[in-house]
């Protein structure tokens, strides 16, 4: 979705397509108190491989063995040339089959592969393990992402029982605004709920606005900004969710900016492209 070199090869197109599996990449952000690491290299067609159980970019590949979902990662992050090597184990609670739309013609789409999942990091470089509860969803869409929407915010969030609470707030070009607010129990079971009132949050360093759905007897302070650029930010939330004091991870994309020239050029600074 952010990648600018699928986006230019789209334009040399007649068509105005081009080959997804030609732009792949496995994105890593480590955000220890001392010693904070991204990497995301886009590769070619050449360097990919897939089948029914693996995914591989690169020296980097996803697999999963029917239990658990491994990540194995060996990169070099940016713009500080530091290796990020290490690998994560992902172990669903179960997996859910919810889907959901996210514009009005159902040509985008979300729905978490493990909404409730415990989760196994042990990196060598650097040199750090970590080990707690964790998420896996997925994005798809047949068309880009700025032609439907204008901006959005996404949070997830654990509740008391061990369920997982997520919501997309979602603002589109045409019609109406669209919020999924569904809360899912460790077998995967999906449970809609009505959404809280939206709240404005402080903008980001560059100046990117933030909402967060928050009970109005709790309102949401940020703790923490993990990723601030100029299109996206990746926060961590304190907030109110169905009568529950909640931490959130929250994520604000404004699709105007990604899409503006001025960002499209800076991109290959954080995501260079190789063979």
């Amino acid at each position: 979705m952010f990648s600018p070199y699928y986006r230019w090869a789209r334009s040399r197109s007649p068509q105005g397509t081009a080959d997804p599996v030609n732009h792949c990449a496995i994105n890593v952000a480590l955000y220890g108190v001392s010693d904070r690491r991204w990497a995301m290299t886009e590769r070619s067609r050449a360097s990919v491989q897939r089948s029914a159980r693996e995914f591989v970019v690169g020296p980097s590949r996803v697999e999963w063995n029917g239990d658990c979902l491994t990540i194995d990662i060996d990169e070099v992050g940016l713009p500080l040339p530091r290796r990020v090597r290490g690998r994560v184990r992902v172990y669903p609670s179960a997996l859910s089959r919810f889907s959901a739309a996210l514009d009005d013609g159902g040509r985008h789409r979300w729905g978490p592969i493990a909404p409730c999942a415990r989760v196994e990091a042990t990196f060598e470089r650097p040199a750090l393990t970590w080990s707690g509860p964790g998420y896996l969803d997925s994005n798809e869409g047949d068309e880009p992402v700025d032609r439907p929407f204008t901006e959005w915010d996404w949070s997830r969030a654990g509740m008391r029982d061990g369920s997982t609470a997520v919501i997309y707030d979602v603002r589109q070009k045409q019609g109406a605004d669209r919020v999924i607010a569904c809360r899912f129990d460790r077998a995967g079971v999906a449970e809609p709920f009505q959404p809280p009132p939206r709240q404005r949050l402080p903008r980001t360093g560059w100046r990117v606005g933030r909402t967060m759905r928050t009970d109005p007897d709790c309102p949401a302070t940020v703790t923490d900004t993990f990723e601030d650029t100029p299109f996206y930010a990746r926060s961590l939330l304190s907030s109110g969710l169905l009568g529950e004091k909640v931490v959130s991870m929250h994520e604000t994309l404004n699709v105007a900016r990604l899409v503006s020239p001025v960002v499209q050029l800076l991109l290959p600074v954080r995501m260079p492209r190789t063979r």
